[in-house]
């Protein structure tokens, strides 16, 4: 298949060496052209601008934030010009239902099709197709999509014929993450102020009530405090609760945990974290409970 692949991160560079793996004729395109050098050496063809990667039979968008798509999408030399009727715009970032909104519309008015499709995974998960994919938007596009997922990833569920509800989907599930790391925070702070060994309480945690893959992943990070260089960074998760709580506002929705939540990854970045991988929220549980971080001293 002709694909076009905007966005080339950790997460995207992953994915896209998987599809050029598996046989699809690839042409990319990243602000930083550099980063498509290994893909290029591979087989992949560069594009100087968005548009130039859209012109095959889907475009995959796997940028940072709303900023990021829009520009790609909507802007100057954007995929909405170059993209042919029928052809699809295949969304993989995790972007607030507004926009998401909008973009349906925009492809619509110009008879191309919109599949939404972010998925749960880091990096490694990304490298090994380990992926779990949440698709939505009509049907027949999915499917046309579908042989790209199987090379992405190992399970993917279509959840609606509406392409904003992935992305509703996508940022519960990340608020329901962000949720376990800030318990986990809590709880690794408790125990290792008691002098506990934090080794031997992940290893009890992961072996008993909690050895879902989100306990032993960012159990693990939190116990060990690796959190550079970040899987995913704090500034994003920040980003994510904060869309999270915009789509919950137009829904009438109350999410005071994800208000608390909020106001955790704030203090993180206040205290210059947003670099750091987003389980460092371990840190500020740390700091308030008076041990020593690289975040110097609470405000």
């Amino acid at each position: 298949m002709q694909v076009g692949f905007i966005g080339l991160g950790r997460m995207g560079s992953a994915m896209a060496a998987n599809l050029l793996a598996a046989g699809h004729a690839l042409t990319v395109y990243n602000r930083t052209a550099a980063k498509a050098e290994p893909l290029v050496s591979q087989g992949a063809h560069l594009a100087k601008t968005p548009g130039e990667a859209a012109r095959g039979a889907v475009a995959i968008t796997m940028l940072a934030d709303d900023h990021a798509v829009e520009d790609a999408v909507l802007g100057r030399d954007g995929i909405l010009t170059a993209l042919a009727p029928g052809a699809i715009h295949l969304s993989m970032s995790t972007i607030s239902v507004a926009l998401a909104e909008r973009l349906e519309a925009a492809h619509r008015e110009r008879g191309q099709e919109l599949v939404s499709a972010p998925m749960f995974g880091r990096p490694e998960a990304a490298s090994a197709a380990k992926l779990f994919i949440v698709a939505a938007g009509p049907r027949q596009a999915v499917a046309t999509c579908r042989p790209l997922f199987d090379v992405l990833g190992q399970r993917t569920f279509h959840i609606s014929e509406e392409a904003h509800a992935a992305s509703l989907v996508k940022l519960s599930g990340n608020f329901l993450i962000a949720s376990v790391i800030e318990a986990l925070s809590e709880a690794f702070a408790l125990v290792s102020k008691a002098g506990i060994d934090r080794a031997q309480y992940l290893d009890l945690l992961t072996n008993t009530l909690f050895g879902a893959p989100v306990y032993k992943t960012y159990g693990a990070l939190i116990a060990e405090e690796r959190y550079h260089p970040a899987g995913f960074k704090a500034e994003l998760g920040y980003k994510d609760v904060r869309l999270a709580l915009s789509a919950a506002q137009g829904l009438e929705v109350p999410m005071p945990l994800a208000s608390l939540i909020a106001d955790r990854f704030l203090a993180l970045l206040a205290a210059r974290g947003s670099d750091l991988d987003w389980s460092a929220l371990a840190l500020i549980a740390k700091r308030d409970a008076g041990g020593e971080t690289p975040l110097g001293p609470s405000e």
